[in-house]
């Protein structure tokens, strides 16, 4: 198995095999390119960005972006990435329908040892994120390798998420907890929480 394949499967891996260290360049100029365009012209950062990830629809993501590869990005139709965000993505992470994601927040799939001999060493891995359908995640949310989040559920801003979040809830805090359980929730009613 290929470094790459290592990575991208959740083993242990070196990060500094030439072809990893390639294809992070890759993403970088591109990423540096898409950062620097001016808000309005979508179609060109669009068609920049599709050679970078793997999308299945239209979507929006708000300059400046970071990402380690971009080709372990999944964005369902219609999602919106708002503002700084940065997607650490040495593994796959997967995000479904009509999602929104809030300005500033950070989603991590990469993993080091505790042991610090293995962090001399180059030894890393990585644990996928899952997002589904219709979430809302607010700004400054920071989402830790191997966490799921269900359909519908609404993330509070600045949530730190540490753990799986269940479909149609509301969960905030650090750690992201659940507060409240929801089915539909209205615009007049999401004004009260």
């Amino acid at each position: 198995m290929t470094e790459k394949e290592k990575m991208i499967n959740g083993f242990i891996y070196n990060p500094v095999s030439p072809q990893l260290v390639l294809d992070r360049d890759k993403a970088s100029r591109i990423l540096t390119k898409y950062n620097k365009k001016v808000f309005h012209e979508v179609n060109m950062r669009n068609r920049m960005i599709k050679k970078l990830m793997n999308t299945s629809g239209y979507f929006w993501i708000k300059p400046p972006f970071f990402c380690d590869y971009g080709y372990n990005i999944y964005l369902g139709k219609e999602v919106m990435v708002n503002f700084n965000c940065v997607f650490l993505d040495v593994c796959p992470i997967i995000i479904g329908d009509y999602t929104l994601i809030g300005p500033n927040t950070q989603i991590y799939t990469a993993c080091h040892s505790l042991d610090y001999k293995e962090r001399q060493e180059n030894k890393e891995f990585g644990k996928p994120v899952r997002i589904g359908d219709h979430v809302w995640i607010g700004g400054n949310v920071t989402i830790l390798p191997g966490v799921s989040i269900g359909d519908h559920s609404i993330i509070g801003a600045g949530s730190v998420v540490t753990k799986d979040i269940p479909a149609n809830v509301i969960a905030v805090g650090n750690p992201c907890k659940v507060i409240k359980d929801q089915k539909n929730v209205s615009i007049q009613s999401a004004k009260r929480i």
